[in-house]
């Protein structure tokens, strides 16, 4: 969920809140600190909505893995709505610590947080089967396409036939460029500089 901050000096308007809260489920309004950390640019509320509207509110028993953390409202929003297991990847010391805070106020026994890179973390759970992957890597300069393919390469890996991969970028990913990951487009949304796409595995007929 880390965004590099813009090379201007950011408004008011630009800098990310104080905190988030989740939307949903059990700990609905619950709230999740947003550490002052460069770049941090946690998926807004109305995004969100608009996903786990797209996933269903219910995601009971669902295993999912938040590749880039950051401060972990993805992959604590679907615990809160029912997953049986979230693996919340990150590897900056002072997300973490929030991270195990949050975890730790919410009592958040189906939630583990694992220090590291997001993609190796997805590349070592190739063929396991898990439900749902969320994906928000760091955007860089150029919107970091060798990042955001070698996460979805990894996240196509990962999933089962029938799971879900949530990408946010900074620009939409076609359909031909999913095409050689085994990736097609289920849905997708804009809201302000952010593209956000559900991708699904594509399946042999």
């Amino acid at each position: 969920m880390k965004k590099p901050a813009s090379a201007k000096k950011p408004s008011t308007t630009d800098r990310a809140p104080q905190e988030v809260r989740i939307i949903g489920g059990q700990w609905k309004r619950s709230k999740l600190a947003v550490s002052d950390h460069p770049g941090l640019r946690p998926t807004p509320a109305r995004v969100r909505e608009t996903l786990f509207n797209w996933l269903g509110h219910d995601l009971t028993g669902l295993r999912c893995i938040d590749a880039f953390a950051g401060t972990g409202a993805l992959g604590l929003e679907a615990a809160s709505r029912g997953a049986g297991e979230v693996v919340l990847v990150e590897q900056e010391g002072d997300l973490i610590r929030s991270l195990s805070s949050a975890t730790t106020r919410l009592k958040a026994s189906c939630v583990r947080i694992e220090r590291g890179d997001g993609v190796a973390a997805l590349q070592k759970r190739q063929g396991q089967g898990w439900d749902l992957v969320f994906l928000d890597p760091p955007f860089g300069e150029d919107g970091n396409p060798a990042l955001v393919l070698a996460a979805l390469q990894a996240a196509r890996q990962a999933v089962h036939a029938e799971g879900d991969i949530y990408l946010e970028s900074p620009r939409l990913w076609s359909d031909e460029e999913l095409l050689p990951i085994g990736l097609r487009t289920n849905k997708h949304g804009k809201a302000g500089v952010v593209v956000f796409h559900l991708l699904r595995p594509i399946t042999a007929t």
